[in-house]
């Protein structure tokens, strides 16, 4: 058991400089921040819609959720085209204000350039092995992925899309990336969430892990069905443990990794260390 590796791992991976950041309003509230780059990109090419104020970089637009998902997706499309803005999905995501208003929807590939909060389901697949241990199911992604090709994974993750609940989500990624049928994950608890919240080449990733453990039995071996991930690997708490410190993992499935071995009691009390450690990115938004 090695928690001050674990928490050394955890401090290095959320670890942001607040000064390199500037606050950006939308709708009268803040819901993001952007980098000097684009901080400029903003203010030099698209000063019709962002000018900066004595709280930070304010959106000039307001409107309802249809009105301003328009004008930044419009927005949005210039940023593309001007090539700022890879790994454009055609898929947007909700933005919302505090508590959980929407405001408006914009294409994925914008989120992290302007620091706003998306949302995610990530499902741990857990079984209980013969000797009375406990197994999880790890994913390795496909070496064709754009993002962190090969790289280890929860059993299921995955971004909520615009209009759709966690429990939709957690339903269709759990189809696609594991085969898991709708029925077992149907009304499945929350069983913990986690801010992730670090700097990114693009920008600020701030992203709500909706969590979840599914047990599964003997006769139950996730299958992939759209092609993002290359396999599934049964593998011992150790191991798993021992992936996250040779920094195998991708860093959000890390965190939930380490959240789920923190609730299965596989560090003891010091969990409670590693818990608290996770837990502390969620201040920055209170």
């Amino acid at each position: 058991m090695r928690v001050p590796a674990v928490l050394d791992y955890l401090d290095s991976a959320m670890q942001i400089d607040e000064t390199a950041y500037t606050p950006l309003w939308i709708g009268g509230a803040r819901m993001g921040c952007v980098n000097a780059e684009w901080r400029q990109r903003l203010l030099t090419n698209e000063a019709g819609l962002f000018q900066l104020q004595e709280e930070g970089l304010h959106c000039l637009d307001g409107g309802d959720y249809q009105a301003l998902s328009s004008k930044l997706g419009a927005a949005a499309r210039r940023w593309r085209a001007s090539g700022w803005l890879p790994g454009w999905r055609d898929e947007n995501f909700t933005a919302h204000h505090p508590p959980g208003h929407p405001v408006f929807e914009l294409e994925r590939a914008a989120f992290r350039p302007l620091g706003l909060v998306s949302h995610a389901v990530h499902l741990n697949g857990l079984r209980r092995l013969a000797d009375g241990s406990i197994g999880m199911w790890i994913g390795r992604r496909s070496p064709f992925k754009a993002v962190d090709p090969n790289r280890m994974d929860n059993m299921v993750g995955g971004g909520v899309a615009a209009g759709e609940s966690y429990d939709l989500a957690l339903e269709r990624e759990s189809w696609e990336e594991a085969g898991i049928p709708s029925p077992l994950v149907h009304g499945l608890a929350p069983a913990s969430l986690l801010l992730a919240r670090r700097a990114v080449g693009r920008g600020l990733h701030c992203e709500w892990l909706h969590i979840y453990d599914l047990w599964l039995d003997a006769s139950t071996v996730p299958a992939n069905q759209d092609g993002e991930v290359a396999e599934h690997l049964l593998l011992s708490l150790a191991e798993v443990e021992a992936l996250v410190l040779e920094r195998r993992f991708m860093i959000d499935a890390a965190l939930v990794v380490c959240d789920c071995l923190a609730r299965l009691g596989y560090w003891g009390e010091e969990g409670a260390l590693v818990r608290e450690r996770l837990e502390r990115p969620s201040l920055q938004l209170a």
